[in-house]
């Protein structure tokens, strides 16, 4: 089984509660899913499944960017950590001139496809992107802060970026959040289920990322 089989195989296409506009391939129960990966873990070595929810950052973002096209059209736009590429999708709906989906899961990568194609959007997917140079105008991180190692090696690479692009974190209140550095300016609260999070909905802060310096 390829990676689109199984994608196919273990989701629905469907639609996240805040985002009715995009049609994305999620699992509708945790168990399941996670289930299949173990099994297709042990044999193919696939990271878990983040790839088949809609977080509460990458629908924030979604939203906000639908709502407000004129933030992205005609620019150049990252989604970095995309999962399954909601945001990048909203940005590839919203008139952005390109878009680039990042993941270092090759499975997500493949999600990301599945995902573009069934929104009729033009998406990039990409792989590990951190430590490159900068190439876009607006840099969109949803819910990234939620392990202490991923977080201290993606946010001086973030805040180099910050020097010439727009960088903004869609967090949910996840422990790991930087104390300094960042300036608030929007926030939207998102349904959740007890599957996935600890409470029923998450409020979500947009930041600006200020540059280092």
């Amino acid at each position: 089984m390829n990676a689109e089989a199984f994608i196919r195989g273990n989701t629905i296409l469907t639609t996240a509660c805040h985002v009715p506009e995009i049609q994305l391939h999620l699992a509708t129960e945790i168990a399941p899913i996670w289930l299949a990966t173990e099994t297709w873990l042990a044999e193919h070595n696939v990271a878990p499944p983040f790839w088949a929810f809609a977080w509460p950052g990458g629908q924030a973002l979604a939203r906000h960017i639908l709502d407000n096209p004129a933030l992205v059209a005609g620019r150049r736009v990252l989604d970095f950590a995309a999962g399954g590429g909601i945001a990048a999708i909203a940005c590839g709906m919203a008139g952005a001139r390109g878009v680039e989906a990042s993941e270092i899961d090759p499975m997500a990568r493949a999600a990301i496809c599945l995902n573009a194609i069934a929104n009729a959007a033009t998406v990039t997917p990409a792989h590990d992107v951190v430590g490159e140079q900068c190439r876009w105008d607006l840099i969109l991180c949803g819910d990234i802060c939620y392990e202490a190692p991923m977080t201290a090696r993606i946010m001086p690479w973030l805040t180099d970026m910050a020097r010439t692009a727009e960088v903004w974190i869609a967090d949910p209140g996840r422990a790991y959040l930087p104390l300094s550095g960042l300036d608030p300016f929007a926030s939207y609260r998102i349904d959740t289920t007890l599957e996935l999070e600890d409470r029923t909905s998450r409020d979500v802060v947009f930041y600006r990322l200020r540059a280092a310096g």
